[in-house]
């Protein structure tokens, strides 16, 4: 069995790697971090030394300020303390990775976040075999089977489309949610351009500095009212429903999330038009991950643990909960 739990210590608050003297994704401020992506919940400030892809570098110093860190292009490895560290895209987002570690024979990965399906703004999840498997579960039910992410997409351009007088405004997390909703459009062969609220514009900057094109992107905060009419408008989450939404022509309160599978909490932000579009795996997803990986042990993280333990063990797999906390930043 994997001797893993002796050299990698599972905290509330992070992933403590003991021979290295290194954490994966520390919630407090740490002297040495990996960092697999640039989400609040994974990601802070502080650190007095910091792993991570170049584009999540990035990213921290737009949103958290931090100085500096050692840049991991994808594929690349690194030592510390005798554990051999390497980074790999893990689909979520912009420079988000998983963390393969090799210590005296044995191979562990820490995902993070990941999706499976394609996103014209970042790197394709890669499957990386490993004796140990550490895993989210942000959708661990069954209930939670993402739809084809076109057919929510031509969704949005249908309302858009049925009432030109108005405009679409779309609730969008502002790393990965909002530039992958503009991404798609842009792919489904839609051109016009496309509003922003201000609080997404340096972060869609920032996509486009590291090669992600996100086509005609104008600011909501120099564009006239009617000069909006019949367009899509993207804000983050809690902008739908306050006072900056009133200089709008009559939006149609639409939101991208996995959430919006749920039908109350789509009711409770007072939702028109939701868009299950999830930047994490689904429930089939989640379990087909597994077994491409093919651990011996698979540890599971931050969302609905015990419908996938269950699984594992009706599928012969040892698996076992980490139990850690604040992993609900995203609203996805």
């Amino acid at each position: 069995m994997p001797n893993a739990a002796q050299w990698i210590e599972p905290h509330s608050h992070g992933i403590f790697i003991k021979p290295a003297n290194a954490w994966i994704d520390p919630a407090r401020p740490v002297s040495r971090a990996l960092v697999t992506h640039g989400h609040a919940d994974h990601a802070r400030g502080g650190h007095e030394k910091v792993w991570a892809t170049p584009e999540t570098l990035a990213i921290m110093k737009l949103r958290y300020g931090t100085a500096s860190g050692q840049p991991v292009p994808y594929g690349d490895s690194f030592d510390l303390g005798g554990v051999k560290f390497s980074y790999h895209s893990a689909g979520h987002v912009l420079g988000s990775a998983q963390i393969l570690m090799e210590f005296q024979g044995e191979r562990v990965v820490a995902t993070g976040d990941y999706k499976r399906r394609s996103d014209p703004t970042c790197a394709s999840f890669e499957v990386i075999p490993c004796d140990v498997f550490i895993t989210e579960a942000t959708f661990g039910l069954p209930v939670f089977k993402h739809p084809d992410t076109s057919v929510e997409i031509q969704k949005l351009i249908s309302a858009k489309e049925m009432n030109p007088d108005r405009c679409i405004l779309v609730g969008a997390y502002a790393l990965g949610k909002a530039q992958r909703v503009i991404g798609e459009l842009r792919a489904s062969g839609y051109h016009e351009p496309i509003f922003l609220h201000g609080a997404l514009e340096k972060m869609c900057n920032l996509y486009q500095e590291h090669g992600v094109n996100l086509g005609d992107i104008q600011s909501v905060m120099t564009t006239e009212k009617e000069k909006m009419r019949g367009h899509i408008i993207l804000a983050p989450p809690s902008a739908l429903n306050d006072r900056w939404s009133r200089r709008l022509p009559e939006p149609i309160t639409a939101m991208a999330s996995g959430w919006m599978r749920v039908r109350q909490r789509a009711r409770q932000r007072n939702v028109e038009l939701p868009l299950i579009m999830s930047d994490h795996a689904d429930w089939d997803e989640l379990t087909q991950t597994i077994k491409e990986v093919a651990p011996k042990e698979t540890w599971i993280t931050h969302g609905r643990e015990d419908a996938l333990i269950h699984w594992c063990a009706l599928n012969q797999m040892k698996a076992r909960a980490l139990e850690m906390v604040g992993r609900e930043e995203e609203d996805d």
